[in-house]
């Protein structure tokens, strides 16, 4: 592979920017699935080849679209189901933000089941009736956060395959 040609080089970058993405579902310090989409997008503008590179942009721009909307709708639909109130995840939300820049790498976490537990504890007045909702508050960033890699990894897959393709 010779990096001084152009589509050589746009094809590294896209499948530096597809990796990246990958790797903000396990560190969410980086915008997962939009770094993978860019960098189909990358690879569809800038790389040599025909329509089929617009194909692969077309399956990978419908596979962030419905995997963001799954990836939010089906974790908050079950936390809506178990009772866990809006303002709970707020609280996660907030201190998981703080989390994340007290504490490297696993403070996104940390800060957000502190959260979620603290609002619960608050809310509900007991130890024992806090923690059932902080467990299916983690069940459901697990869950979202399983999405999220499971859709990055199709959009590599659709990229890969689109390499071998077109």
């Amino acid at each position: 592979m010779d990096l001084t040609d152009t589509d050589s080089l746009v094809t590294v970058l896209a499948g530096l920017a597809i990796l990246a993405g990958i790797i903000g579902v396990l560190m969410p310090v980086l915008p997962a699935l939009p770094l993978c989409w860019g960098g189909v997008l990358i690879w569809a503008i800038f790389a040599d080849g025909g329509w089929g590179r617009w194909v692969v942009l077309g399956i990978a721009t419908a596979l962030t679209v419905v995997g963001t909307i799954i990836k939010y709708a089906w974790p908050g639909r079950n936390l809506k189901r178990t009772g866990v109130p809006n303002s709970t995840l707020l609280a996660g939300g907030v201190l998981g933000l703080v989390g994340f820049f007290v504490v490297p790498v696993v403070g996104l976490v940390l800060g957000f089941v502190l959260g979620v537990w603290l609002a619960e504890r608050l809310r509900l007045g007991e130890n024992r009736l806090a923690w059932p909702s902080t467990k299916d508050a983690l069940k459901a960033f697990g869950l979202a956060m399983l999405v999220e890699l499971s859709v990055a990894l199709a959009i590599a897959l659709t990229w890969v395959v689109g390499l071998a393709v077109v």
